[in-house]
């Protein structure tokens, strides 16, 4: 597995393919997700006097970013995209 650095976060994008309507978006019409399962945190943001600062997520947490958030990687044949934690715009309860 891939153990992100500093404040970056490895997330499993969600791809959800029905609507809430019941109407399936067909791949070419489909977005790139924007939301996902944060599946591995760095240990932290170095302040600027040297203290590292904890991420507020966590392993299993449900998130939203932006669409265009991110770097996408492929690991054994699956997507994942790593960021920075303030590339994530919320958690999902």
């Amino acid at each position: 597995m891939v153990k992100p650095l500093y404040d970056r976060v490895l997330i499993r994008p969600i791809d959800e393919e029905v609507e809430k309507s019941g109407i399936i978006i067909p791949d070419t019409a489909k977005e790139r997700p924007q939301k996902g399962e944060v599946v591995e945190v760095g240990e932290g943001r170095i302040s600027d006097d040297g203290k590292v600062i904890p991420l507020k997520v966590k392993k299993g947490d449900k998130v939203l970013f932006s669409k265009y958030a991110g770097t996408e990687i492929e690991i054994d044949n699956e997507e994942y995209l790593i960021m920075r934690e303030s590339e994530i715009l919320a958690i999902i309860e």
